[in-house]
C-alpha cells in the first residue's frame, strides 16, 4: 500500500484506496505526530465536507485521537476548509484534520493535515507524517481505536460548530456595511459542497439579497467535479441569465476556491478576481506589504505589483508555499490559479467565502457592475487572458524526467514569438517576448498533467496550448 500525500493531502478514490482501515492508519501517523509535537496536552481539530461518508470518516480520524490520549473538537456538520482551519488556531489546537477531497470527482475522498497556525501543514510535516505511517505498516502496528460515546463521556471528543467564530472573524476582514449599503443581487452556487448558505448566514443582517443554488446534500455532486470553473457552472450561468441578479459566486467542494459570474453571465475567473482584490486593497485602502502568487498565477499581478513599488514572491504551485511566506510576516495578498486566496490578518489558507466577501466589498465601493470593474482592469494592467487544459495519464508522470526533456527539447520560439527564459519553479514555464507564457507541470494531487497559458488575446492563448499540448505528449 502506498499513501503520499501531495500539495495539500492525501486523496484517493472511495473504497479502492481511501477505505476505513487505510484512513485509521492514517490518523494513528497523525496521532503520533501530534503527541511528538505536544505531549503535554495534545489537541486536534477535525472537520469534514459533504461528500458520501465525510461524516463518518471524520468521526474515525476524532476515534483514533481519542485512543492516543488526544482530545479532539469534531464538527458537528460539514463545514468549510476555512472555517476548520481558523477554528485550528482559535482553540489553540495541536493540529487540523479536513476529510475533504476539496474540486476532485465525487469518487475521491481525502485528507487535508492542517497545522498549529491554521493551514496546511508544511512539506516537512507532511513528509514526517509519511515516515511514521511507513514505520508503523513496517513494524505491523495497527491503529489504536475507541469507541465514540466513550470518547465523548470521556472528555475526549468534543462535538462543535466551527462556522460561528469563522464568520465573525470574517466580519473584521471586510466592510460588511459597505457592502450591505450597496444592495447587491447575489446568486451563491454552493455545488452541493461545504460552502452551502454561508454567504446567506454571513450577509443576514445586511441589505444584500442572497439567492441559493446547488445548496442540498448530494454526496454525487450532481455528476460533475466540485470546482469553480466554467465548464461546471451552466447553473449559476443560466440563473444569472434568467433574472435581475449582478453576481454569482461558485465555491468549490469545501469552499476554500472561488469563481464569479458577472451580471452579463460571463465567468471571472481566479486570476481577475485576485488582481481586482489586490487593486483595490492597494489603491482604495492603502495596504502596503509583499504580494505572492504561485507560477500559474496571472502577471497581471506582477504589473500592479511594479505599479506600486510592492514586492512579488513567485512559488511552486500549492498555498501551502504562499503560506509560508504570510506565516513569516509583511505579506499583503498571497493567491493561485486555482481560486485560493487570503489577506493579511486571515490565516494562511485559501478561503473562497473571503475572496466573495471583497469582490462584493469592491462592487458597492465602486458603484458598478462587476463586468465594468474587470474591463477598468483590464484597461489599466491588462489585457490578459488565460487558459488551462488537463490531460489524463493512466499513471503519474515522473516530473524530473519531463522537466528535463522539455528544458533541453525546447524550441527557439513557439508560434513565432521567442522564448526569452525557462523556468522550472514547478514543472517548465516558458517567458515568451510578447509577454505571453506557457506552464507545463503534472498535477500534485492527481494523475493529471497540466498545460496554462497566458497572452493579451484567446487566439494566442489557444496557439500556446496547442503547442504545449504537442510538447507534453512527447515528454
Amino acid at each position: 500500500m502506498t499513501i503520499k500525500f501531495g500539495t495539500d493531502g492525501w486523496r484517493a478514490v472511495i473504497s479502492e484506496n481511501f477505505t476505513f482501515h487505510n484512513l485509521r492508519l492514517v490518523a494513528q501517523a497523525i496521532a503520533d505526530f501530534v503527541t511528538a509535537e505536544n505531549g503535554e496536552d495534545p489537541s486536534v481539530v477535525v472537520g469534514f465536507d459533504t461528500r458520501f461518508l465525510s461524516d463518518r470518516y471524520a468521526a474515525e480520524v476524532a476515534r483514533v485521537m481519542a485512543a492516543n490520549g488526544i482530545r479532539s473538537w469534531l464538527a458537528r456538520a460539514d463545514a468549510p476548509t476555512p472555517a476548520v482551519s481558523f477554528a485550528v488556531r482559535d482553540k489553540g489546537a495541536t493540529a487540523g484534520v479536513m476529510i475533504t477531497a476539496s474540486h476532485n470527482a465525487p469518487r475521491y475522498n481525502g485528507l487535508k493535515l492542517k497545522a498549529d497556525y491554521g493551514g496546511s501543514a508544511s512539506p516537512a510535516q507532511s513528509k514526517r507524517v509519511e515516515q511514521l505511517l511507513e514505520n508503523n505498516l513496517a513494524s505491523a502496528r495497527g491503529p489504536n481505536l475507541m469507541d465514540l460515546d466513550k470518547a465523548i463521556a470521556a472528555g475526549l471528543i468534543t462535538r462543535f460548530d466551527p462556522a460561528w467564530a469563522y464568520y465573525e472573524h470574517l466580519s473584521t476582514l471586510v466592510d460588511l456595511d459597505v457592502i450591505s449599503q450597496g444592495q447587491l443581487r447575489l446568486v451563491a452556487d454552493g455545488m452541493y459542497g461545504s460552502g452551502r448558505g454561508v454567504f446567506s448566514e454571513v450577509l443576514k443582517r445586511g441589505k444584500t439579497v442572497v439567492h441559493n443554488i446547488r445548496d442540498e446534500m448530494n454526496p454525487g455532486f450532481g455528476g460533475i467535479h466540485p470546482e469553480p470553473i466554467a465548464k461546471h457552472l451552466g447553473l449559476l450561468l443560466s440563473t444569472i441569465q434568467s433574472g435581475h441578479w449582478d453576481v454569482g459566486f461558485a465555491t468549490d467542494g469545501d469552499a476554500d476556491r472561488i469563481g464569479a459570474v458577472d451580471r452579463n453571465g460571463e465567468f471571472v475567473d481566479p486570476h481577475r478576481i485576485f488582481a481586482l482584490v489586490l487593486r483595490y486593497l492597494v489603491e482604495k485602502k492603502g495596504w502596503r506589504g509583499q504580494v505572492v502568487r504561485t507560477v500559474s498565477t496571472t502577471r497581471m499581478i506582477d504589473r500592479i505589483c511594479a505599479a506600486h513599488g510592492l514586492e512579488l514572491i513567485e512559488t511552486p504551485v500549492g498555498f501551502n508555499h504562499i503560506a509560508d511566506h504570510m506565516l513569516a510576516g509583511g505579506v499583503l495578498m498571497g493567491g493561485e490559479e486555482s481560486g485560493g486566496m487570503s489577506i493579511q490578518g486571515h490565516i494562511p489558507e485559501g478561503d473562497g467565502i473571503l475572496m466573495g466577501l471583497l469582490i462584493l466589498e469592491v462592487m458597492a465601493a465602486a458603484g458598478k457592475p462587476l463586468h465594468e470593474i474587470v474591463a477598468d482592469l483590464l484597461q489599466q494592467y491588462g489585457p490578459a487572458e488565460y487558459a488551462r487544459t488537463d490531460m489524463r495519464l493512466r499513471q503519474p508522470v515522473a516530473k524530473e524526467v519531463m522537466v528535463k526533456q522539455l528544458v533541453e527539447g525546447a524550441p527557439a520560439g513557439i508560434a513565432n514569438v521567442a522564448i526569452e527564459e525557462i523556468q522550472t519553479t514547478d514543472g517548465v514555464k516558458y517567458y515568451l517576448a510578447d509577454g505571453s507564457w506557457l506552464l507545463i507541470r503534472p498535477s500534485g494531487t492527481e494523475p493529471v498533467l497540466r498545460v496554462y497559458a497566458e497572452a493579451p488575446n484567446t487566439e494566442r492563448v489557444q496557439a500556446l496550448l496547442a503547442f504545449g499540448e504537442e510538447m507534453a505528449a512527447r515528454a
